[in-house]
């Protein structure tokens, strides 16, 4: 990778896929960035990235973004919310959504407006700076259910756990069960007006049904 960077002076990283050596992965490529005299990262972190938040998975991009910080690198994060495309993808065979998010809320945001951001941030300047992504509103994943003509049923966390166990690793399992405690506990329902910052438009909501 140390190569391949080689004359890149801005790198843009995307996180890799959700693995038990993820963190690991993420920091050898920063690594390879410092080895091949990159200046500048973008990392595309996650909405409410911490060492203890709820959503397992969100922890891997708070490590990403520590190691980051002390490469002595200039840095922007772009932390997204859940994918707003992501949401009806998360329904089964028979049309229904199905964790143990109760009546929390998400502020989901679209690919298109995390591209643009991304763009927008690669073409200024933006150092060492946090924006955290998220759609206009934050709704629950009932009317996210019914705005994509489907239902959502509230599992409980034991449920969850139980009707996922063998769809995947238990690293796994815990990342998709906490996405859903995570909305449940309100950490993904502040809106922000970072999209519209940065692109200068208004970010996508929920489809109107007619």
């Amino acid at each position: 990778m140390a190569r391949a960077l080689d004359g890149v002076t801005t790198l843009f990283l995307v996180s890799g896929r959700e693995s038990k050596d993820r963190v690991a992965e993420h920091k050898s490529a920063v690594d390879a960035a410092v080895r091949a005299g990159v200046e500048r990262i973008v990392y595309l972190s996650f909405y409410g990235a911490a060492a203890d938040c709820t959503f397992t998975f969100g922890r891997d991009h708070w490590h990403t973004e520590e190691h980051i910080k002390r490469s002595g690198l200039r840095w922007t994060f772009l932390r997204d919310n859940l994918y707003l495309e992501m949401i009806p993808r998360f329904a089964g065979a028979d049309g229904v959504i199905r964790g143990p998010a109760g009546d929390g809320r998400v502020a989901a945001v679209s690919y298109e407006d995390v591209a643009a951001s991304v763009a927008s941030v690669l073409r200024g300047e933006h150092d060492h700076v946090t924006y955290s992504l998220t759609g206009p509103e934050a709704f629950t994943l009932h009317e996210a259910a019914e705005a994509f003509g489907l239902r959502y049923h509230p599992e409980t966390v034991e449920e969850a756990y139980a009707s996922r166990r063998d769809l995947g690793a238990p690293f796994e399992v815990e990342g998709w069960v906490t996405s859903y405690t995570a909305i449940a506990a309100g950490e993904f329902a502040e809106v922000t007006d970072h999209v519209e910052r940065l692109t200068g438009r208004r970010p996508q909501g929920l489809p109107t049904r007619t």
